[in-house]
């Protein structure tokens, strides 16, 4: 992964290079600086790179955006200009500059732990690997490090007015390692390793009891205990089955589940 961002990150500033030349647009006209006695020249820098940030012009935005970071060290924008050079990739949300983000947060909580802003960059920075997911079938090494993130913003900023934000995330990234989890118990069922499948179903409902999909759980983990035909296995059975009504008043799993019910107490 260090190889990668190290390219990712010449590349990008080769790009830069080219594009823009100070602080042009790219493909646009030049965006001069502000004649003497009007704006400062670092708060036109940051009303700029704002302005092409809310209009999804990324590369202009963190043109002028690391113009401030680079020019004015002692700028009072200069910190909230480090988090638009951050914005402005995750905006352009590709595989590339999505690790270009998680880098530029990372930095900014190095640099400035107690900015009042920091609870913000930890937030992008489990956005940014929450952006890099993938399905439920593959790999779910991005879903783990989204978590991790997520979970240390909860740890570390429990009052901000971005954890209702971040909660939902962690929910969907929660559910995508969950689910992951269940289709390999479900693969167990299916080749008929019974016990493996039994162990992944338990390990999901343990690990992740707020599982959004855990009715499916419950039905196979029930259909799998069943299959084991001992009468200790199918009175386990039974709760599983019977928790899909109680818990999901609308669940596609019901109607088969009444039907094992009433077969298991037949």
């Amino acid at each position: 992964m260090t190889s990668r961002l190290a390219v990712v990150r010449a590349l990008a500033l080769l790009l830069a290079a080219v594009c823009l030349a100070g602080v042009a647009g790219c493909g646009g006209k030049k965006s001069k600086l502000p004649a003497a006695g009007s704006v400062e020249p670092d708060q036109f820098l940051m009303d700029h790179g704002n302005d092409a940030l809310a209009k999804k012009r990324w590369l202009t935005a963190r043109e002028y955006f690391k113009k401030l970071v680079d020019t004015y060290p002692q700028s009072q924008y200069r910190q909230d200009a480090k988090l638009g050079v951050g914005d402005s990739y995750l905006g352009e949300n590709t595989l590339e500059s999505n690790i270009l983000a998680a880098n530029e947060f990372k930095e900014f909580l190095t640099y400035y732990p107690l900015n009042p802003r920091a609870d913000y960059a930890q937030y992008k920075v489990g956005l940014a690997h929450f952006k890099q997911m993938l399905s439920a079938e593959r790999d779910q090494t991005e879903t783990k490090e989204a978590l991790k993130e997520f979970d240390r913003f909860l740890q570390v900023y429990p009052n901000s007015a971005l954890r209702p934000e971040v909660e939902k995330y962690r929910r969907e990234a929660r559910d995508r390692l969950s689910e992951h989890e269940f289709r390999v118990g479900l693969g167990y069922l299916r080749q008929r390793w019974v016990p493996g499948a039994i162990g992944r179903f338990k390990g999901v409902l343990q690990d992740d009891p707020q599982y959004s999909g855990r009715d499916a759980v419950y039905f196979y983990l029930a259909e799998a205990l069943a299959k084991l035909g001992t009468t200790e296995s199918k009175n386990e059975a039974l709760p599983y089955y019977e928790r899909i009504g109680a818990e999901f008043e609308k669940s596609s799993y019901s109607e088969k589940a009444k039907k094992r019910i009433a077969d298991l107490k037949r």
